[in-house]
């Protein structure tokens, strides 16, 4: 013969992921927050000295090279430009791991939800 699940143990079941469905939807909802006007300027600011600092260094040793080591090409604009690329780079990597760092928290957050309607409640 069977045993029958007592009857208050599915009412616990679908408690408990009520409960940790919301708790899910609030921590993601705390995180989002930081996300907001403070962190466009902050990743806008990191964007800019993240090009500008390797830049103003490729200039800053082009001229220390111009100056001590004459030739018959501008280590400047060479080291210049060296340092702008650089920074480019180094900026392209900070976006993109900033975008597959949003990609997947909406794609957990779609995940959490999707698997229970109720939990809106």
């Amino acid at each position: 013969m069977a045993e029958r699940p007592h009857p208050a143990a599915a009412p616990a079941i679908d408690l408990a992921a009520q409960v940790d469905a919301k708790a899910r939807r609030k921590l993601r909802s705390r995180r989002r927050d930081r996300a907001g006007v403070w962190f466009g300027l902050g990743m806008m600011g990191m964007i800019g000295w993240s090009v500008v600092v390797p830049t103003l260094i490729g200039a800053a040793l082009g001229r220390w090279l111009d100056t001590h080591y004459p030739g018959t090409h501008p280590w400047t604009l060479a080291l210049l430009m060296a340092g702008l690329v650089l920074g480019c780079f180094n900026a392209w990597y900070w976006v993109r791991k900033e975008d597959q760092a949003m990609a997947k928290d909406a794609t957990d957050a779609k995940d959490a939800q999707g698997g229970n309607d109720d939990d809106e409640r």
